[in-house]
């Protein structure tokens, strides 16, 4: 091993640890340590800043950034809260009926808009609706962050780690619909037996408040009718574009990012509160950490770890991409899933450099890095969101809590996720 590249895994490992560690925050981590990263490497003549600048996967960014617009402009109008309500009258009170309302908006919403954003939004309606019953909000929370967070999978924009993937690998929309998206359905149905057994004391309550939750006005929460209309007409174009943008030879990035500002033509809001509106945090993260990779990349180290996993690619690649998918889990379960994705894409990519085919590694890593985050509490950054807003609650939410059902549920969906995968190896080895 050369000196450049113990320099380079030195560098990563120290960023990698102060992330996990939680003592700094984790964007100021990445940044210094792309920093970090791009000058020993410019002192050591292995990594340039031209390199580092393209490190950066801007359609991935430029992907997020549009469809977190979006979502901003949504947002104001009241459309998430009128959906949550809508969905609470629907279940008249009924804990297990409610459960899988919520459950079921927050997944579909969450699989054409970041699960982060749309969880950010309905779990604090659901801690009222849960209050007006009278009920515990714990199982609705818990259920709505484990069901987005195994639904989002299904598409190319519901989960980050598949943003990333589809950027670096060139798969479309459609490719994760007809890949991830039947293998997904199943997890997710298991998820949600799961969640009814693990939940079965807390459902089983009856709530005499229910005249109070059914007086509840959902077009009240709605509070801008036509602006939503507007936005949803946006997004569904976009959706549509993402169905044929490989036949029209448009990226993801730039579909997202013309609906954008399609949005902002047509709705006209403040740009200035808008943008207020955006997680530029995790734009950074995103950045700094594909900087940061990148100084790996150019000092050969992961040139040497492909080498070293090759052979058994080559041997057997249905039990590298299982493996690959039970190790990406067990990992997002303890860390959050997105470092470890940046790390893992150019891997993958070097090994298809040696002429191996990579198609079942994309979408094991896809499977892998979204059902593990389900495992505890910083698996993914929907988990935190939950935890910390049921905090303001009677019955905040605790590890041994979350554990009780999403390692259940973790356990279960890549249980499922392998078995289907060995089944369709052969339909998952095609782009």
């Amino acid at each position: 091993m050369t000196a450049p590249q113990i320099v380079a895994i030195i560098v990563f490992v120290i960023t990698f640890v102060l992330i996990l560690s939680d003592r700094v925050d984790r964007t100021i981590v990445a940044m210094a340590g792309g920093a970090v990263m791009v000058a020993v490497g410019f002192l050591m003549g292995f990594y340039s800043q031209e390199q580092a600048l393209r490190a950066i996967d801007f359609n991935t960014l430029g992907l997020l950034l549009g469809i977190m617009i979006m979502a901003v402009l949504l947002e104001r109008t009241g459309f998430f809260q009128y959906v949550a309500i809508l969905a609470g009258k629907l279940s008249r009170g009924n804990p297990w009926l409610l459960m899988v309302m919520l459950g079921t908006a927050t997944t579909l919403l969450s699989t054409v808009l970041p699960n982060l954003t749309v969880i950010v939004l309905i779990a604090p309606v659901t801690i009222l609706i849960a209050e007006i019953l009278g009920i515990s909000p714990v199982p609705l929370l818990i259920a709505e962050a484990l069901l987005s967070d195994t639904g989002g999978v299904a598409t190319l924009v519901g989960d980050p780690p598949n943003v990333m993937i589809a950027s670096a690998a060139g798969f479309s929309f459609n490719d994760f619909l007809t890949h991830t998206a039947p293998l997904v359905l199943v997890a997710w149905l298991s998820a949600l037996v799961i969640l009814r057994f693990v939940f079965r004391p807390e459902l089983a309550e009856r709530s005499e408040n229910i005249e109070a939750l059914m007086s509840l006005d959902q077009t009240e929460a709605l509070k801008d009718p036509s602006g939503a209309r507007r936005i949803l007409i946006v997004l569904g174009v976009v959706i549509l574009l993402f169905f044929v943008q490989g036949q029209l030879g448009l990226t993801p990035g730039f579909v997202a990012l013309a609906g954008a500002a399609a949005a902002l033509l047509w709705v006209r809001p403040s740009v200035e509160e808008t943008l207020q509106g955006i997680q530029w945090t995790i734009l950074l993260f995103f950045a700094a950490l594909f900087v940061a990779v990148g100084g790996l990349e150019a000092a050969g180290v992961l040139e040497l770890l492909a080498g070293a996993v090759a052979g058994l690619a080559q041997a057997n690649l249905l039990l590298a991409s299982i493996l690959l998918l039970l190790v990406a889990a067990v990992v997002s379960a303890v860390v959050d899933n997105i470092p470890f994705t940046i790390a893992m894409i150019p891997v993958i990519q070097q090994l298809g450099r040696l002429g191996i085919s990579t198609s079942p590694l994309w979408w094991a890593l896809a499977l892998g890095a979204g059902f593990g985050g389900n495992g505890t509490i910083i698996g993914s950054a929907s988990n935190v969101v939950v935890v910390a807003l049921s905090e303001k609650t009677r019955t905040p939410i605790t590890s041994r809590i979350w554990m009780r059902a999403g390692l259940p549920v973790m356990i279960v969906t890549c249980i499922v996720g392998s078995v289907l995968f060995a089944i369709f190896f052969g339909w998952m080895s095609t782009p």
